[in-house]
């Protein structure tokens, strides 16, 4: 099975969690008159709208390079991300409004046991999924399944405060309690949110390498340097699941064109080795050229020559 069947398998099984867990929340809400279960439904609606975004956002980032689009279209994800953090700022608007409404206007909680009982199971299903979104986004290198499983995990802590607020009405009958958990899970969820929009918007604005990744090339360029190569202008970027790294290599004047490419291509090799699916863009300079140092400013300053 290809990388695109596996992603995608993922997603349908968050848009099915979607479903079950709108359709449980609904009814829960229903039944009590709840504004706090309400808001935990609320927040399954987005997660299923942001799981089709992320299936469409999957099916575009895995479509080869072609002549419009030489780097691929990995950055399709980051758009997704970013959707589904604006999403989540919508729903705890949406929450926060309806809490307030709710603030100054108490309605009591009905069937409050039954209701409770409905949203636990909920709570184990999208915990189950999120950490399984989570850890295959990690896996398989895609920021739109990691984004939806972080979205899923958010509307646990969610479903775990409105257990909480809803069981306090219960047992103390102070109604008020409702609306003011529903108001702590608006801004809980806007902390998420804005995680996701500001990581999705470092993607887009072609930020380097985790810091991780990094390091992983840097130590193939210190090993080099013990061999008397040198290196400046190195950078970075990612685009989804692609990795891109762009280094200038300075090497004697004499050498020949087969020695230079020769160097270029083991180093390139030597990198994809170190950070597999990374593309690596070597540029030759002689050494001993003045107007090869015209550009070392460029990348991280650790490897200027």
């Amino acid at each position: 099975m290809g990388r695109m069947d596996t992603l995608q398998r993922y997603v349908w099984l968050s848009i099915g969690a979607a479903l079950l867990t709108i359709m449980l929340k609904g009814g829960a809400a229903w039944l009590t008159g709840s504004v706090g279960l309400l808001s935990d439904a609320l927040e399954s609606t987005v997660n299923l709208v942001a799981a089709a975004v992320a299936l469409v956002a999957l099916k575009t980032a895995e479509r080869p390079p072609d002549d419009r689009h030489h780097f691929g279209r990995g950055k399709a994800e980051y758009m997704s991300a970013a959707i589904e953090g604006g999403m989540i700022f919508f729903a705890a608007g949406v929450i926060v409004w309806t809490a307030l409404r709710r603030l100054v206007d108490p309605q009591p909680v009905e069937q409050a046991g039954l209701g409770l009982a409905i949203i636990a199971v909920a709570t184990l299903l999208n915990l189950g999924v999120g950490l399984v979104l989570i850890r295959a986004g990690r896996t398989h290198r895609s920021i739109t399944l990691e984004a939806d499983g972080k979205h899923l995990l958010t509307d646990v802590w969610t479903s775990v405060g409105v257990l909480v607020g809803v069981g306090l009405v219960a047992v103390t009958g102070f109604d008020r309690l409702d609306p003011v958990v529903a108001l702590a899970v608006g801004v809980n969820i806007l902390v998420t949110g804005w995680g996701l929009v500001r990581r999705s918007g470092a993607g887009l604005l072609d930020a380097s390498l985790p810091p991780a990744d990094r390091e992983a090339v840097e130590a193939v360029v210190a090993a080099y340097r013990a061999r008397g190569i040198d290196f400046h202008a190195l950078r970075s970027r990612e685009s989804g699941q692609y990795r891109f790294v762009y280094v200038h290599v300075l090497v004697p004047g004499d050498w020949t064109v087969v020695q230079g490419h020769d160097l270029c291509e083991q180093i390139e090799r030597d990198i994809a080795l170190a950070l597999p699916g990374t593309t690596t863009f070597t540029h030759l300079e002689p050494a001993g050229d003045p107007s090869s140092y015209a550009d070392e400013q460029l990348g991280d300053a650790r490897f200027r020559a």
